[in-house]
């Protein structure tokens, strides 16, 4: 299983920005996609995920309203998009997927693949 995730640079303050991960040997169709990141300093927390059999989604509250994760099953590709970043979105964004579990997609414990991160930086 491969996940590279793509998409990050440098965005002005109320932009917007779209990442992409791509992922191989790994079905989107069961288990769950998860959007994570990890500001410098800080530990790794939820942005946003979704529960890939029945396309339910979850966003982060710090998120909520400014980020929407979609999937293209086709490209098997999975999508996030940021809209209104602030300097504190600033962090390495990393997409990771796991096999179906009995808990929420945001929860971090199961997901066994990770990309390998991509750097959002939001600064004017």
């Amino acid at each position: 299983v491969q996940l590279q995730a793509s998409g990050g640079g440098l965005v002005q303050p109320g932009g917007s920005l779209t990442l992409s991960c791509t992922v191989s040997g790994f079905s989107l169709d069961y288990g769950a996609l998860g959007w994570f990141r990890q500001a410098p300093g800080k530990g790794r927390e939820v942005v946003s995920c979704m529960r890939l059999r029945d396309g339910s989604t979850y966003a982060a509250e710090s998120m909520r309203g400014r980020v929407t994760i979609s999937r293209d099953v086709a490209k098997n590709t999975v999508y996030l998009q940021m809209d209104s970043l602030k300097p504190e979105d600033t962090a390495v964004y990393f997409c990771a997927a796991r096999p179906p579990v009995g808990v929420s997609c945001h929860v971090e414990d199961g997901y066994e693949h990770w990309g390998q991160g991509t750097l959002v930086t939001v600064s004017s």
